[in-house]
């Protein structure tokens, strides 16, 4: 793992684990104990969530923890944690700063004469008789919006958070203090003080779910994954998405040329596709992209090997159906255990979410076949192009690296003539499968030839297929046409045979 904006070297004491599946490989192993870390974020973020899953790690390592809250209430933070099947027990003791009942207590109310010097100094008092009375190794103060309000001057706020700091860093614990970015965004005070920063931010797309991210933006001699991070909050907490650095990983492995199952097929590949490849199906709807790529599937569950397809265009009952008529039996195969299969929705699913499924199947399941069908759907899930493209190469490198062959299919924009796709990603792929419709005789046909492939010879003609119930069907090279690929073929001389029409309309 590389450093950002920080030298590689061994990391700084024990780690505290925060609890958040994912962070703690984007921290180097988590945070380090007996410092003062930052949580900023606007309201929603997830800011208390994490939090509380890094008090009931800390609870689970058998580390007494302290949350003081000066924001919400004692029951809403326990209804809170509930919500997510969390139990705040007595490992973890809830200090409610300012009791909602004290609100209405003369003695308690603010005046001319009870100046905000006064209100603060209370407030650091309280939070110390606490803590000596529960002695916990890590602590949560929420938030800092509160104590910045009655500091009312940046030096003062500043002064205070040094106080805090020198005290805890005495007594050997780790705090996590949280921000929600309420009273003033532009204040870096803190940033300056705390031995590191996370930031998290939810962002709002036209359409879907919200999406969140974080990205780690200070820690002090220690290595990082630098850059911004996928994350969801669902019921049980948070889980972090490392992005996926693909020069991290890999594997030795045999680059044998593996086959489709289909003899015509593999000739026209030049003997199969090299294990360890990634391989782009290209063409309009209705071509049969899914299809032909399905077969590189189906043979790898024919040689006992485990394979994943993760479907973002298509509803699965349906994808059962026409494929079983055609000769492959998609269920059948799932039901073995071998196939993972998944319908994806790209209006609430995040790229880094997307390659860490992906990832899973291949280090957990030990996937040796990856199906994306297609980048269209995948696209969606990124509105900035430019990053889908830098996700995909990453992705694909790692993929490659562990030995799996991976097919993407991409719908191009037409049917005939001058075809357009809505992003180019045949650079990326090892090798690029064409797929053509065009017409002679009558007849509305399809051709398919092999435009690129990086690792061996290939045939460079261009063949007819069909699809039918016995699933694809490839012919002989068409030798008698030209202008085939734009789909306005021509008689150059004695036309080769056609293929019979075999094609259903399922």
């Amino acid at each position: 793992m590389k450093s950002c904006g920080v030298a590689e070297g061994k990391s700084l004491g024990v780690k505290a684990r925060t609890g958040v599946l994912g962070l703690d490989d984007i921290l180097g192993g988590g945070l380090s104990s007996g410092h003062v870390f930052l949580l900023e974020g606007n309201p929603g973020t997830g800011k208390t969530t994490i939090a509380l899953q890094f008090l009931l790690s800390g609870a689970t390592d058998g580390e007494q923890g302290l949350y003081v809250t000066l924001s919400e209430t004692q029951e809403e933070l326990r209804a809170g944690a509930a919500s997510h099947n969390m139990t705040i027990g007595e490992d973890v003791e809830v200090f409610e700063l300012v009791p909602p009942e004290s609100l209405l207590d003369a003695d308690h109310q603010q005046s001319l004469l009870y100046s905000s010097d006064l209100e603060l100094g209370e407030t650091t008092k309280l939070i110390f008789e606490v803590f000596e009375r529960v002695r916990p190794k890590r602590v949560v103060i929420d938030s800092l919006s509160e104590i910045r309000l009655l500091a009312q001057s940046s030096l003062r706020y500043r002064r205070q958070i040094l106080a805090l700091k020198h005290y805890f860093a005495r007594q050997g614990t780790t705090v996590l203090l949280l921000d929600d970015l309420t009273s003033d965004v532009l204040d870096k005070t803190v940033h300056s003080v705390v031995h590191g920063v996370i930031h998290l931010e939810e962002l709002a797309p036209e359409y879907g779910a919200e999406r969140r991210r974080l990205r780690v933006m200070k820690y002090r001699g220690q290595a990082y994954r630098g850059g911004f991070h996928d994350f969801v909050i669902r019921k049980g907490g948070v889980e972090a998405f490392p992005r996926l650095r693909a020069l991290e990983h890999r594997t030795d492995f045999d680059r044998s040329p593996v086959g489709s199952g289909i003899t015509e097929l593999d000739t026209l590949l030049g003997g199969g596709i090299e294990q360890g490849s990634s391989t782009l199906v290209l063409g309009p709807a209705g071509a049969g992209k899914s299809i032909l790529a399905l077969q590189f599937v189906a043979a790898a569950m024919a040689r006992g090997e485990n394979a994943s397809v993760f479907v973002f265009d298509e509803e699965l009952g349906l994808l059962f159906h026409r494929t079983k008529r055609m000769g492959i039996d998609l269920e059948a195969m799932q039901n073995t255990g071998r196939l993972h299969i998944e319908q994806l929705d790209a209006a609430e699913l995040s790229p880094g979410e997307f390659a860490h499924r992906v990832r899973n199947r291949v280090d957990i399941a030990r996937s040796k076949t990856v199906l994306i069908d297609s980048v269209n759907g995948y696209q969606a899930a990124m509105p900035q192009e430019n990053s889908l493209i830098l996700h995909m190469h990453e992705l694909l490198q790692y993929l490659n690296r562990q030995g799996a062959n991976t097919f993407l299919t991409v719908a191009q924009h037409g049917l005939v003539g001058d075809m357009k796709s809505p992003l180019d990603v045949t650079y990326l792929a090892d090798s690029v499968i064409l797929l053509r419709y065009f017409e002679a005789l009558g007849r509305v046909r399809r051709a398919i030839s092999i435009v690129k492939k990086r690792t061996g010879e290939h045939e460079n003609t261009i063949r007819e297929y069909t699809i039918g119930r016995g699933g694809l069907t490839i012919g002989p090279p068409l030798q008698g046409f030209q202008g085939v690929l734009r789909g306005l073929p021509q008689f150059v001389g004695e036309a080769g045979p056609l293929l019979k029409r075999s094609d259903s309309n399922s």
